[in-house]
C-alpha cells in the first residue's frame, strides 16, 4: 500500500503539509510521497481517484486500486491511523 499527499507548492497549506510529513517520518520511520497537484503525476492521480481539493491524502494498493482518501486537512487521519495504510 502507498499513501501520497497531493498538494500545491507555495500555498498557504504547504507548511502544515510538510510538518505532517516530517511528523509521520519521525514517528514511523517511513515516508509519505509529496506530489505537486499540478504535475503530470499529480493530475493523473487526481483524475484517477476523483480528487478535486488540495491538499489531500490518497491511499492505494500496489496495483493502483483505491483504498481511502482524506480531502479536508482538518480531518486528516492521525499518524497512527495513516501508518496502518502506509506499510
Amino acid at each position: 500500500m502507498k499513501a501520497v499527499i497531493l498538494y500545491k507548492p507555495n500555498s498557504e497549506a504547504e507548511s502544515s503539509v510538510r510538518e505532517y510529513v516530517r511528523e509521520f517520518a519521525r514517528e514511523t520511520g517511513r515516508d509519505i510521497a509529496l506530489v505537486d497537484s499540478d504535475s503530470v503525476q499529480g493530475i493523473e492521480i487526481a483524475k484517477l481517484y476523483d480528487i478535486m481539493r488540495f491538499p489531500s491524502i490518497v491511499v492505494f494498493r500496489d496495483d493502483g486500486s483505491y483504498i481511502e482518501s482524506w480531502l479536508d486537512r482538518e480531518k486528516w487521519p492521525t499518524i497512527s491511523e495513516l501508518s496502518f495504510y502506509n506499510q
